[in-house]
């Protein structure tokens, strides 16, 4: 039965970490299925039920929100919602992580398993012999999760007839600044290890301070059993790689100029970052290179945005990372 005009919005809906999918329990959204609702969270209908337009030319001011009790108890999913925008917009972090796990907690130890070159083999087993064995074992180091995060200091005075629109555009701006910092986390794991003795092999190139296509060719080599399919490279490193002869022929071409999207013909995805040290790239097996660690998404103070005390109301997102296979992730020196 659909009955979302009904529900008694509250702060407590915000404990569990997930205000959408508590929401959601009360609010299933298989009882629209058929509907003109049909589609929509039941964050989405509960901005229908007090028509909130949060998008566009025409949406509304911040203080529609606060016209009820129960609508002002939306405002942090909105502010939540307007940062994980932001967040994956400028986020480039999917294109390296090879799994995400969500804990409740700030402990967490990963797995590794750290096979020998005999071990990687799958020989022939004879009927009854021993069939070879693969260890995987708990990590002894905690993964380290970093609170990442931005205050929002504004007053509710100061904001209320500000439109949703342009406010937004704010909020996304900070999930920006939290995924470049994630970032440059994921990439100090990735170069330096996670405290397990697991520091990436550094490659040099053959003459110190130039890149050929030679270098990257052995790079791409050395990655065996892995496969190279992603480097995240500098901004002068990447230049200096798309100034190769290599990569001007007519396919990449089309596809740099016509969606800025670069290819190389390594069959590897180009990420460009200025969170790589200068002089290097990265080069990873994404499949199998780095996990993220995650403890929930993307919080906000909700007492503070709920009761109008706009100053100093915190959005943060608390996360590590964890490298899994240590020969799946190299940094080549130029």
């Amino acid at each position: 039965m659909a009955n979302y005009d009904n529900i008694k919005l509250e702060k407590g809906l915000y404990a569990s970490g997930n205000f959408t999918k508590a929401l959601e329990s009360l609010d299933p959204a298989e009882n629209y299925k058929g509907t003109s609702l049909e589609g929509l969270d039941a964050y989405q209908r509960q901005l229908k039920r007090f028509g909130i337009k949060v998008g566009g030319s025409n949406s509304d001011v911040v203080d529609k929100f606060f016209k009820s009790s129960d609508s002002a108890v939306l405002f942090p999913e909105y502010v939540s919602r307007a940062v994980r925008q932001g967040l994956e917009q400028a986020d480039i972090l999917p294109g390296i992580i090879a799994s995400t796990t969500v804990i409740d907690g700030m402990d967490y130890r990963s797995i590794t398993s750290i096979p020998s070159e005999d071990e990687k083999e799958l020989k022939v087993v004879r009927e009854g012999a021993f069939i070879p064995e693969t260890n995987i074992r708990t990590k002894e180091n905690l993964v380290k999760l970093k609170k990442r995060g931005r205050s929002l200091v504004a007053s509710y005075e100061a904001i209320r007839f500000q439109r949703l629109d342009l406010f937004t555009v704010t909020l996304r701006q900070i999930g920006a600044y939290i995924a470049r910092t994630l970032l440059k986390d994921a990439i100090a794991v990735i170069v330096n290890g996670d405290g397990a003795d697991n520091a990436a092999q550094i490659v040099e190139c053959e003459n110190a301070g130039t890149l050929t296509y030679s270098d990257l060719v052995n790079f791409w080599n050395g990655f065996d059993p892995y496969e190279l399919n992603t480097i995240i490279a500098e901004p002068e490193v990447m230049a200096k790689m798309l100034n190769m002869e290599q990569f001007r022929d007519a396919a990449a071409g089309l596809n740099f100029h016509g969606k800025g999207e670069m290819v190389t013909p390594l069959g590897a995805k180009l990420l460009k970052s200025n969170a790589v040290g200068q002089g290097t790239l990265i080069g990873l097996d994404k499949s199998a290179a780095l996990e993220m660690v995650k403890a929930g998404d993307v919080m906000t103070e909700y007492d503070k945005l709920i009761d109008r005390q706009l100053e100093r109301a915190v959005i943060s997102c608390t996360a590590g990372f964890a490298k899994i296979f240590d020969g799946a992730s190299k940094v080549l020196s130029v």
